[in-house]
């Protein structure tokens, strides 16, 4: 297996990972995000709530990895697309 047919398959994994979604009352339906990323995501609320780091600091690392991941496997997602129309 290629270097980037590895690559591909990771990102499709990350793009699956993505698709449990719940349904919260008053939210709809939300995509739940991996558990490893939840407990990471966890980490930082801890750090947080225990003043380790600030809160502002907190919420833009969360968000800069929400957007991170939200890129990355909208990318596996045409690039897994477009090989298999290939």
């Amino acid at each position: 297996m290629s270097t980037i047919t590895r690559q591909l398959s990771g990102g499709q994994e990350t793009v699956r990972a993505y698709t449990r979604r719940v349904e919260v009352p008053m939210l709809g339906e939300v995509a739940v995000p991996p558990p490893d990323k939840v407990v990471y995501y966890a980490g930082l609320g801890v750090l947080a709530a225990l003043q380790v780091i600030e809160w502002p600091i907190a919420l833009v690392i969360t968000a800069g990895h929400l957007l991170a991941d939200q890129h990355l496997s909208g990318l596996a997602k045409g690039l897994g697309e477009a090989l298999e129309s290939a």
